[in-house]
């Protein structure tokens, strides 16, 4: 099944003589979908980034001072 060039694909077909052509009405709906999922996660990535952001401020980076080595 994976090897088939239409796995993941469902074809509608229209029977009136002068509709498009069969690959004009093919839907890829496993591409939609992922492209569906895929902006879901972008904005619910979005929302946790502004909710961190607004709980814990990025403020600007502080550089560590350089500690003397211990002597031992």
């Amino acid at each position: 099944m994976a090897d088939s060039p239409h796995h993941g694909r469902i074809a509608i077909h229209c029977t009136m003589p002068y509709a498009m052509s069969q690959d004009d009405k093919l839907i890829d709906f496993s591409a939609e979908r992922a492209k569906r999922v895929h902006d879901l996660n972008e904005k619910r990535l979005n929302e946790v980034r502004q909710a961190f952001e607004q709980a814990m401020p990025l403020g600007k980076a502080k550089k560590k001072p350089k500690n003397k080595p211990k002597k031992r």
